[in-house]
């Protein structure tokens, strides 16, 4: 009797010990939630390298998503041309950018009355977005050319940094001002249509208007000449692609661009401002552009060399440049561009 009530026992422990097993099984128990990297935005990783990748040169992707390989950048100082703004490092562009300035430069010095031009942004030493300003710029095959003529002396380096372009528009900012737009630049602005490199040439509305009304009967190169928001200090030069790695912008309208066409600018640059709706529950995060956004072959352009990195994580972007320079001497960071890039990568990288 004894050893079957022990039996009994032994046979009820078993069962329940199963059924807790089961139970344990459905049990939904929590995991450590794992914190997700934070991603880096592109514009850190492009803009805190300071040299050119040693590869063979190419416009990768678009102006405004896109990367340089093999970039070279524009001498400082030239026989009809300086670099402005030299702490961004944006001198930099592809090879063919770079002689078309400088052949650009030497034919507005020897034909078109000027002493020289002085040279804007181009591109980061990679390309790719920048850390502030321009949306596009990112293949090295973008310049911006002040319209200010290059002094007959040397700037120094704080000249440069401080001396501002001069707007060529009047108190309306409808029209340009005579005091300061003269018949060279309309000459400057058509030379840079002349050259077949050239896919497009960008200016404000108001100084395409007084481009049509300076043109005579001659007015097939003001067709390359395109209206667009803000540059009435600079004009935007854009090269055709130079290879198939580098997707084409559309071609440019039919006809010269004024008449109608140029009507429609001035409509909207005299409308009324509408007051912006507040809106509606909590803001949006801003989604970050990271190299997942970018063409794959970015990132072959980003390791090359194996840079370091200055802390992308941790440094502010709106440092200027010299205290960039200053920080990456001081700290050959153990955080590679490399292992950066690895641990950003997706299956949802966007092709060229």
């Amino acid at each position: 009797m004894i050893k079957r009530l022990i039996g009994m026992l032994f046979i009820s422990l078993a069962c329940t010990s199963l059924v807790n097993a089961e139970a344990i099984k459905k049990e939904k128990i929590p995991e450590k939630k794992q914190e997700k990297a934070k991603p880096i935005a592109a514009k850190k990783l492009f803009g805190f390298v300071l040299k050119g990748a040693d590869l063979k040169a190419k416009a990768i992707g678009y102006y405004t998503r896109g990367c340089l390989s093999g970039g070279q950048p524009l001498a400082v100082n030239g026989e009809a041309w300086q670099a402005m703004r030299l702490s961004r490092n944006r001198n930099w562009g592809h090879p063919v950018l770079i002689k078309f300035i400088e052949e650009f430069a030497k034919k507005v010095k020897e034909e078109d009355g000027w002493n020289g031009i002085l040279v804007g942004d181009l591109s980061q030493p990679r390309g790719g977005p920048m850390l502030s300003g321009h949306r596009s710029h990112q293949m090295g095959l973008d310049a911006d050319i002040w319209l200010n003529e290059m002094p007959d002396k040397r700037m120094t380096y704080k000249e440069r940094e401080e001396i501002s372009a001069v707007s060529m528009l009047d108190k309306t900012r409808l029209a340009v001002n005579p005091n300061v737009w003269t018949e060279n630049h309309v000459k400057v602005i058509k030379r840079a249509t002349q050259f077949k490199a050239v896919q497009r040439v960008l200016v404000h509305p108001a100084i395409k208007k007084a481009l049509c009304k300076a043109a005579g009967d001659d007015r097939d190169w003001l067709r390359k000449v395109r209206p667009w928001w803000g540059h009435h200090y600079h004009m935007h030069i854009r090269l055709k692609c130079t290879e198939p790695s580098c997707k084409a912008q559309g071609g440019t309208p039919a006809g010269d661009g004024c008449g109608k066409p140029l009507d429609y600018w001035f409509k909207l640059l005299t409308r009324p401002v509408k007051p912006k709706k507040k809106p509606k529950g909590p803001p949006k995060k801003p989604r970050v552009k990271d190299l997942n956004w970018m063409p794959k072959a970015c990132r072959v352009v980003l390791k090359a060399g194996d840079p370091p990195l200055l802390k992308a994580r941790q440094l502010n972007e709106e440092i200027e440049l010299p205290v960039r320079k200053a920080v990456a001497k001081a700290e050959e960071t153990d955080d590679k561009l490399g292992e950066l890039i690895e641990s950003t990568e997706t299956d949802s990288s966007v092709k060229p």
